[in-house]
């Protein structure tokens, strides 16, 4: 295990331990000192986007927010910035401005920072936090890759290694509760004691979200026997942003109906799978036993070799605060997605989740929070061939349907046309010379947004 040295001696992960709170239904955060002279924040911790934000004005759901006016060391950049998620969106303007981390690493540090000025459906009643930390690459930054991100700034600044565990033990107590779970987040290393067993590595496949190749998954020990493709349809990422373990359509309705046909119950509502009716069950039975193992599959480092995270129904059956006196009731943390397989809290909160930049690689192991009445509910296993599945299961583009063969050609052809027009206009000598003012900006309109859209 390398450690950094910062201003205050040897990096101590021990002091990072339990420094985040929250639960997997409303997101888990880190208190932040922002600004001269500080003023503290909560702020969410996110893996699936790479801005740092924070409420810079009030807002009827944010109990405290940055005010900007108030501090002497920030400097504001004057540029608009708007980020959209797969749930609500916030404009801001970029700024910069020193932070310190009561529980994470030595010194302050100057950090980009955007100040949210409006949002829509971004922050929510209850939440407990106050901006959001993206985590993920300098691809995802916005409004242009040119806007360093908070831990690139961290790793420059404080020289400390390029990887960051996660740990968040929300493993079977209710969802948007007390919001005092406990949870790690080791900036610049990884914490032993963090984790049992062996750490288990896939590669990262892009570098922009922490795009991971899932090979196939398992429910109740049963395949799904579908195409590898389909589970990384477009892509398949780990984010701590996103509260469910979500699945592209094909795949949600495949685990549905084998969670279904597993399960011991005979006869389940529809809207209980779809998020929309929660089932609820006496406070003394455990709804547990009913329901079966869930098992994803990943490509190891060694490429002919798998291993498999699996996670037991205490984690995709998640107890909501009771309804009634003698009822406790329960949702479904498994969605349906249109672009992606999204490993979220739902199973995160299973594992420690090493996030090695460095080596171009995430880390599972088992986490000792992920605990119910005193059991594991959680498990990693391996190595597996790799046999049966494709030699790359990442998808891409292809041009199965003849329509769109023949928009295909219809759009080179008119792309070489345009080319052909370029070439003539350059080969005309110029007459007047376009002088660029203020107002010619790039918008965010203009700019590949399905690569910006959590």
């Amino acid at each position: 295990l390398a450690l950094a040295s910062d201003p205050g001696g040897t990096l101590n992960f021990l002091a990072m331990v339990e420094n985040l709170q929250g639960d997997s239904g409303r997101g888990y955060y880190l208190e932040m000192l922002i600004g001269t002279p500080p003023q503290a924040l909560n702020i969410l911790v996110d893996t699936g986007s790479s801005n740092f934000a924070v409420a810079g004005v009030p807002d009827p759901d944010v109990t405290s927010y940055f005010d900007a006016a108030l501090s002497s060391t920030y400097r504001s950049e004057g540029i608009e910035v708007t980020v959209k998620y797969s749930q609500g969106s916030w404009t801001g303007v970029l700024g910069t401005d020193v932070i310190t981390m009561p529980k994470g690493i030595y010194g302050s540090y100057i950090i980009n920072i955007a100040t949210i000025l409006e949002s829509e459906n971004f922050f929510l009643p209850g939440v407990k936090w106050h901006g959001i930390l993206g985590l993920a690459y300098d691809a995802l930054a916005k409004p242009s890759s040119s806007v360093e991100t908070f831990f690139d700034s961290l790793v420059r600044q404080a020289k400390i290694p390029n990887i960051f565990s996660l740990q968040m033990c929300g493993a079977g107590l209710p969802v948007s509760g007390s919001g005092t779970n406990g949870g790690s987040l080791v900036l610049g290393g990884i914490e032993p004691s963090l984790y049992t067993g062996d750490v288990w590595y896939t590669p990262i496949k892009e570098e922009w979200y922490y795009q991971v190749e899932i090979l196939k998954l398992e429910v109740g020990g049963q395949n799904l026997q579908l195409d590898c493709r389909e589970y990384n349809a477009d892509k398949a990422i780990v984010d701590s942003g996103t509260t469910l373990l979500r699945l592209p359509e094909k795949v949600f309705s495949a685990v549905v109906q084998a969670i279904a046909r597993t399960s011991l119950i005979q006869e389940f509502s529809s809207g209980f799978w779809t998020g929309s009716q929660l089932a609820c069950w006496d406070k003394t039975e455990r709804p547990w036993s009913l329901f079966p193992k869930l098992s994803i599959y990943l490509r190891d480092e060694n490429s002919s070799r798998s291993f498999r995270i699996s996670i037991l129904p205490q984690l995709y059956i998640q107890p909501i605060l009771g309804i009634g006196e003698n009822l406790q009731c329960y949702r479904f943390g498994i969605s349906s997605s249109t672009n992606a397989l999204v490993i979220g809290a739902t199973v995160m909160e299973g594992f420690y989740v090493i996030f090695d930049r460095a080596q171009r690689r995430v880390g599972f192991a088992v986490s000792p929070c992920a605990e119910v009445d005193g059991s594991p509910v959680s498990e990693i296993e391996g190595p597996f061939t790799t046999a049966d599945v494709a030699s790359n299961c990442v998808s891409s583009v292809s041009l199965h349907e003849p329509v769109l063969w023949i928009a295909s050609y219809a759009l080179m052809s008119l792309c070489g046309v345009i080319l052909l027009v370029l070439i003539i206009l350059l080969l005309i000598p110029p007459r007047c010379q376009h002088r660029y003012t203020d107002n010619d900006v790039v918008n965010d309109e203009s700019s590949l947004v399905r690569h910006r859209w959590k």
